[in-house]
């Protein structure tokens, strides 16, 4: 470590041992000066900043820690932007919600009576509510913007701060970026105001979900099956998080009658004791809710993360095995089921369109483009879906959209991934097949044979603390300057860089602009149809790696080796770039 960049982080500690801090806050950075200097430039080095899913990081105190100061400073700095965007909004309304993470309600309450202190009028939700929850509550209650604490699937150690915009959705530039420079010019801690003023905090709680509620029971397309199907067998587990309440009640009111739910992780508990992480993304987050399966022989398992805005499955193979989807392998279910179904109905007139982003698998747009739907592509992070729902929100019907990390949206009343809406459609799905007699592995499969067999696969590489985050960096920078020619025996034939904005075709040297905001994502287009897309994480200390590959299948009986080649190929692609 440079002694400059050292001297910066002593000062940046030091200035939190004077002033209005709490004794408690003096005595714990006055420790870690002390005795853990690591730490100590891992807490004071930068400040947090708004990513893909706006303020995340690992509780503690510090500059680049989640605490009530960082929480405080960035609410007073998003509300004095809110005060210069909607100047003749008086009082200027925020909705505020939290999961069930440790310190979400503390947050949650700092937020509201900063922002009360500021003569906002705040609606605070009573307890825990999902994520899609406040987006609905947003527009229902006519916000100009929302808070939702939560660091979604990541470990305990973590909490976040997700900003919401008036229609609902993840702050995006310029707003999320201006935002940031108004917390910078926040130089104290003595610049927010922290003294709430209790009659501007309304609390809300039943009155929205029933709401919320009432327009997921709508979005229903088979209620005839489910009823026919009702007693089918449904697991489920919140992962200690808040679709405790709402999941089981929607799947209620969608017919279904003998739902299981996972006991021991149905408490909330930002410990999350049962779980190495809470993350549906992995194995293990599922193995209790596959274990009850087993035990009562049900067919479908549904895992929500803790804020309930993403869903993981397990279903049975032909062999009557459970195995987990990937999030586009459950993508491709819905989207196939929702648009076969409007098409049944005659719902599709030709305005439709549906959204995913590019790193999500391209199965979507074959299915969007067999039913003569608009497909339209987009940035990683919801909030860009979003983003073009509200583009085109006055000229097209929005269907639904989707990515890659287990999140999903039917309908626009919300504008964030959905798995409350999610799980009430999955299970739809696998009473409308089971109504024919066959499982969602054979609507799969059906899916996979008429429009190939998509198979991704995903490498996160964690690289943490200030260090890492150089580490990372030079790993774009490295990719950027010197791309690979070929990889996987493989010719690299296009190279999309999403920073500099431009498709290369790497035979012609033919560049096409792309017409997306910037993101520091590069892509590769192999000869053999393979995708690779490299993206550092905009929430995590991780650089993800993204591999697409595809072949055309038969039947069932050539899955297994279909599935195994498909793997041997992500292998080759993995090793070729010498990830580790």
């Amino acid at each position: 470590m440079s002694a400059k960049i050292e001297k910066t982080i002593k000062q940046r500690a030091e200035a939190w041992l004077h002033g209005s801090f709490d004794v408690d806050t003096k005595a714990a950075v006055k420790s870690l000066m002390e005795t853990n200097p690591v730490e100590l430039t891992d807490s004071f080095y930068k400040d947090l900043e708004f990513g893909t899913g706006g303020l995340r990081g690992i509780m503690g105190v510090g500059t680049n820690r989640m605490n009530k100061y960082t929480v405080g400073m960035a609410t007073q700095g998003l509300a004095n932007y809110l005060k210069l965007m909607f100047p003749y909004n008086i009082p200027i309304k925020m909705a505020i919600s939290h999961d069930s993470r440790n310190n979400s309600k503390f947050f949650a309450r700092i937020v509201a009576e900063v922002l009360s202190a500021n003569d906002f009028q705040v609606f605070l939700f009573d307890d825990l509510r999902p994520t899609p929850e406040l987006s609905f509550a947003i527009r229902y209650l006519g916000c100009q913007s929302g808070v939702m604490v939560t660091a979604s699937h990541n470990p305990k150690e973590y909490n976040g701060y997700k900003a919401y915009w008036d229609d609902g959705a993840q702050m995006i530039a310029p707003h999320d970026e201006n935002v940031i420079k108004e917390v910078q010019r926040i130089t104290s801690i003595d610049d927010v105001k922290w003294i709430g003023i209790d009659e501007n905090i309304i609390s809300v709680g039943e009155e929205i979900d029933k709401v919320y509620l009432d327009l997921i029971e709508a979005l229903t397309l088979s209620p005839e099956c489910i009823q026919r199907q009702k007693n089918l067998k449904i697991v489920y587990t919140p992962l200690h998080g808040c679709g405790r309440k709402l999941v089981p009640e929607i799947l209620a009111r969608y017919g279904f009658e003998n739902i299981s739910m996972v006991k021991e992780q149905a408490i909330a508990d930002g410990n999350f004791p049962t779980v190495h992480s809470p993350n549906p993304e992995e194995k293990n987050a599922l193995d209790m809710g596959i274990k009850l399966a087993e035990e009562i022989k049900a067919d479908l398992v549904m895992a929500t993360d803790p804020d309930a805005d993403r869903v993981g499955i397990a279903i049975r193979n032909n062999k009557k095995e459970m195995i987990l989807l990937n999030g586009n392998q459950t993508a491709g279910l819905l989207f196939y089921y929702i648009l076969k179904k409007w098409k049944e109905s005659e719902k599709l007139q030709g305005n439709e369109f549906i959204v995913s982003t590019i790193v999500t698998t391209k199965l979507l747009s074959k299915i969007a483009k067999s039913f003569g739907v608009e497909y339209f592509e987009c940035l990683t992070g919801f909030k860009y879906i979003a983003d073009v729902i509200r583009q085109h929100e006055d000229d097209k019907t929005f269907i639904m959209g989707g990515e890659e990390s287990y999140g999903y949206l039917v309908g626009d009343f919300v504008r964030d991934k959905d798995a409350v809406s999610a799980c009430a459609l999955i299970a739809e799905i696998a009473a409308w097949m089971a109504d024919e007699g066959k499982s969602l592995f054979d609507l799969l499969i059906d899916i996979y044979k008429q429009f190939g067999f998509y198979k991704e696969g995903l490498i996160s590489v964690t690289r943490k603390g200030k260090s890492g985050a150089e580490e990372i960096e030079q790993m774009m920078v490295n990719y950027r300057n010197s791309p690979p020619v070929e990889i996987n025996g493989f010719k690299v034939t296009t190279i999309k860089d999403y920073f500099l904005l431009r498709e290369t075709d790497v035979a012609t040297g033919l560049i096409i602009p792309i017409n997306l905001p910037k993101s520091n994502v590069l892509q590769f287009l192999l000869s053999d149809g393979s995708i690779i897309s490299v993206r550092p994480s905009g929430t995590e200390p991780k650089i993800k790696f993204y591999f697409g590959v595809c072949e055309k299948l038969k039947g069932v009986k050539d899955f297994e080796q279909t599935d195994q080649r498909l793997n041997e190929k992500i292998a080759g692609i993995i090793a070729s770039m010498k990830i580790k």
